[in-house]
């Protein structure tokens, strides 16, 4: 297995802040889901949309609440509380590696 930990920034090798990082994201959210799953709705507090990881045919069974960063796929069951989760699960990424691209992507340090 390669060490990827020269490589990234040196925050990154710190423990990570994730309530300070869900807390930040959260703000986020609304622009940050249009990006990973384009072509949903917002509906009241949520935003549905296809699932982008999987032959989804029509919005509706995969929801991201806004307020709160909680998600679920429905037809799956796969679901999280937040948005490092969220970012993990679309993009394929352990809990850490998602905070830091989250922490990265939305220029956060020493968090």
């Amino acid at each position: 297995m390669t060490d990827y930990s020269q490589a990234l920034p040196q925050w990154s090798q710190k423990r990570l802040n994730f309530n300070a990082i869900n807390r930040i994201a959260l703000q986020e959210l609304p622009s940050l889901v249009r990006r990973w799953a384009p072509g949903g709705r917002v509906v009241g507090r949520e935003y549905i949309a296809r699932n982008p990881i999987r032959n989804d045919r029509q919005p509706g069974s995969f929801k991201v609440n806004l307020a709160t960063g909680k998600w679920a796929d429905f037809a799956t069951g796969d679901k999280g509380g937040d948005v490092v989760s969220l970012a993990a699960y679309l993009n394929g990424l352990g809990q850490g590696e998602a905070a830091r691209m989250l922490a990265e992507k939305l220029g956060i340090a020493d968090v």
